[in-house]
C-alpha cells in the first residue's frame, strides 16, 4: 500500500499562518490534494493539541503529531511523535527552556540540537533538520556537519526544503543512511500550498496508524519524494536579498557578499551550499518527482495574475469534481481524458509531464518561476 505524506505544516497559531489553518480545513485540503497522511504541525501548542484531539479524523487519513522548533543556534528541527501524550511530555520537557511554547506554534527552545534530539528520543519521537539547506534557520546555514549540530545524538530524517531535491544531499557523506523527507511547510490550506511537496511511503498493512508511518520512515520505506523543481525555491541561487540580482559564488566572494548594485546583502544559495558540502560518492535515493501545483498550471493556462482568482478556483474545482484528487490529475489521469474535458488544461498538463518546462531560478528570498513550453 502506498501513502502520500505531508509531515510538516503549521497551524493558525504560527507566525504568518492563515487563520483558516484549522483541522477540518486541513483534512479537506488533504483529500482534495491526494494526501493520506498529514502531520499536525505545531503539536506542542496546548490549544492546537486539544483541537486535534477533539476533531474527528476522516477514515481514509492518518494523523501524525508533528512540530517544528527553533534551537538555541536558530536551527529549525522537524519532530515526529507517536501520540499526543508524547507531545504533552515533550512540551513539559521544553517548557523551562522556552518563553513561547504555549503561545507560538513554532516555539523557540533555548537548547542545543543535541539536547533537543535527546528529549525527542526520550519521548519516543523522531527528529531531523527542517528545510536543511535553506540559508536561514537551518542546519547548513550554521553547521558543516550533522555532528556539529546534534553531537552524539543521531538524527532520524532530513527534510530537503523547497529549494532542494534529493541530488542536493546525495553526495554528503554523513547523510548516506538518513531518509530524506519532502513536505510542504504549508501555512495555508490553499491547494497551491498544502501538499505542494510530499513523501510517498510503502506499508504492508491496509489499516495504517501513526506507528506504521514512523516505522516506515525508520526503515527507509520511502518510494518517492515529490516537490518543486529546486529552481522554483526562493533561495536556490546565490543572490542579493534586496534587488535579487544573482551571482556566482566566486563573484559573491569577490564582492565580499555585498551587492555592487545596491549594497544589499548577497545570500549564498542552496545550490552553491550543497556543492560546498558534497564530499562523497552519490548515494542511491528513491525517485524524485518534480511537481508543479495544479492551481499554478491552471493559472498559466488561463493567463490570470494569481492562482487564487475566482476563474482559477472554478476550473480547479471543476477539474477535481471530474477526475478526483490533484496528485492523480497531475501524474496518472490520461491526458486525452483531461483534453476532452478542457483542451488547454490538457495541453498544459501534457507539457508538464513531458518536461517542456522553462525554469527561471529564484534566489535571495524571491521565488523562481516557470513557463510551460509549446502548448
Amino acid at each position: 500500500m502506498h501513502l502520500n505524506c505531508d509531515l510538516h505544516i503549521h497551524s493558525c497559531f504560527s507566525m504568518a499562518s492563515s487563520a483558516r489553518m484549522l483541522p477540518d480545513a486541513i483534512f479537506q485540503g488533504c483529500m482534495r490534494k491526494g494526501i493520506t497522511v498529514i502531520g499536525t504541525g505545531d503539536i506542542l501548542h496546548p490549544t492546537w493539541r486539544e483541537m486535534f484531539e477533539t476533531t474527528t479524523v476522516p477514515e481514509s487519513m492518518v494523523v501524525v503529531p508533528t512540530t517544528e522548533v527553533e534551537g538555541s543556534d536558530r536551527v529549525h528541527h522537524l519532530i515526529l511523535l507517536p501520540d499526543y501524550g508524547a507531545a504533552e511530555e515533550l512540551a513539559e520537557a521544553f517548557s523551562p527552556h522556552s518563553k513561547n511554547i504555549s503561545k507560538n506554534g513554532r516555539p523557540q527552545v533555548r537548547l542545543s540540537g543535541e539536547r533537543i534530539a535527546t528529549e525527542v528520543h526520550d519521548a519516543g519521537g523522531m527528529i531531523g533538520p527542517a528545510h536543511a539547506f535553506t540559508p536561514w534557520t537551518s542546519i547548513y546555514a550554521s553547521h558543516d556537519s550533522v555532528a556539529s549540530c546534534y553531537g552524539d545524538e543521531p538524527i532520524d530524517l532530513l527534510e530537503l526544503g523547497l529549494s532542494a531535491d534529493s541530488t542536493y544531499g546525495s553526495r554528503i557523506a554523513d547523510l548516506v543512511d538518513i531518509p530524506f523527507l519532502t513536505n510542504s511547510d504549508a501555512h495555508s490550506p490553499d491547494p497551491a500550498k498544502l501538499g505542494r511537496e510530499f513523501t510517498r511511503i510503502k506499508v504492508k498493512t491496509k489499516n495504517p496508524d501513526t506507528n506504521t508511518i514512523l516505522n516506515a520512515i525508520k526503515k527507509g520505506d520511502i518510494i518517492m519524494n515529490a516537490g518543486f523543481f529546486p529552481e522554483e525555491g526562493k533561495y536556490n541561487r546565490t543572490a542579493c536579498t534586496r534587488c535579487f540580482a544573482m551571482y556566482s559564488r566566486t563573484d559573491a566572494e569577490k564582492y565580499k557578499w555585498k551587492c555592487p548594485e545596491d549594497k544589499g546583502r548577497i545570500k549564498k544559495g542552496v545550490f552553491d551550499r550543497a556543492e560546498e558540502l558534497s564530499n562523497g560518492p552519490e548515494s542511491e535515493r528513491p525517485e524524485y518527482l518534480h511537481i508543479i501545483p495544479l492551481a499554478e498550471i491552471i493559472q498559466r493556462t488561463l493567463g490570470t495574475c494569481s492562482a487564487t482568482t475566482k476563474k482559477c478556483s472554478e476550473l480547479y474545482n471543476e477539474t477535481l469534481s471530474r477526475f478526483g484528487d490533484e496528485i492523480s490529475i497531475l501524474t496518472r489521469i490520461p491526458v486525452q481524458d483531461i483534453k476532452a474535458f478542457h483542451q488547454e488544461l490538457g495541453d498544459a498538463i501534457a507539457a508538464f509531464r513531458e518536461g517542456r518546462i522553462i525554469l527561471h531560478p529564484g534566489g535571495g528570498g524571491k521565488y523562481g518561476s516557470f513557463e510551460l513550453s509549446g502548448y
